[in-house]
């Protein structure tokens, strides 16, 4: 009776063990089955998150090279059907002006007009440098950035200190966004800083470069101009990204802007 007695408690235990071998299995498939589960559904989300990505990324960069194209656009057009006018009505003047038979009062008057017409085609031919600098393409960015530096310092009243190494890397297109960057900041820093010196220094590495900007404007609070964001830093923001760079800004009311861009080349 003992014997039997032992022999069903060793069955129960045995059953017991058994039965907390098959919950611990069960659990333990269960969880892997969720882990797994998980897994490939936060890979899907990652997967779907990089393709919003990659497609934000292509918008961006179809809107800037749409943005570009009506520059190029807009320059000819100076070129070809504004400033090529204006030669023509100045020539024309200067036939005129040396007709002996006009009095004085003509003379001024003409004069005038080619005073008038060569201020004008001296702007347009600015705009289209500005929409299109063509120095770039020719001669790339170091070149095309001296230029830039050359014409505000003698159109205004800056000071500026430089510089700039050259970037070994980058396509002419990313040359490019790299000139409207420092253009853009150029702008900023007189229209809306006030600024009457600017540091601007461009260093290459074996993996990316970096640009850090400095004025001594008028400043601004950052979470203030973030917010507000117009288009001059939303246009140097999208640049940026393009150039899988960050932009770092940092200024505070009369105390000038720095803008740190650091940018890696692409693998």
């Amino acid at each position: 009776m003992e014997n039997e007695f032992m022999e069903n408690e060793k069955l129960i235990i045995q059953a017991l063990v058994y039965g907390i071998i098959f919950l611990v299995l069960i659990t333990t498939g269960l969880i892997l089955f969720f882990h797994y589960s998980r897994q490939k559904i936060v890979q899907k989300e990652l997967e779907k998150a990089a393709l919003k990505l990659e497609s934000q990324h292509k918008i961006l960069q179809t809107s800037i090279a749409i943005q570009e194209a009506e520059r190029k656009r807009i320059a000819q057009d100076l070129h070809d059907a504004i400033s090529s006018k204006l030669n023509i009505v100045s020539l024309s003047t200067n036939v005129l002006l040396a007709d002996k038979s006009l009095n004085e009062k003509q003379k001024a008057s003409l004069s005038h007009i080619l005073e008038i017409t060569s201020t004008t085609l001296e702007s347009s031919r600015k705009i289209a440098h500005d929409l299109m600098p063509p120095i770039l393409d020719e001669f790339g960015l170091n070149v095309a950035l001296e230029e830039l530096f050359d014409d505000f310092s003698a159109n205004t009243t800056l000071e500026i200190e430089h510089n700039i190494e050259n970037l070994t890397q980058l396509s002419k297109t990313n040359q490019l966004h790299v000139f409207r960057i420092i253009q853009e900041l150029m702008n900023n820093s007189i229209r809306h800083g006030k600024a009457k010196e600017l540091a601007i220094y461009m260093e290459e590495s074996t993996t990316g470069f970096k640009i850090r900007y400095q004025d001594n404007g008028i400043g601004f609070i950052v979470s203030e101009i973030e917010k507000k964001s117009g288009i001059g830093l939303q246009n140097i923001k999208s640049r940026v990204k393009i150039l899988n760079g960050i932009l770092k800004i940092e200024s505070t009311k009369n105390n000038g802007s720095l803008f740190i861009i650091k940018c890696k080349y692409h693998e």
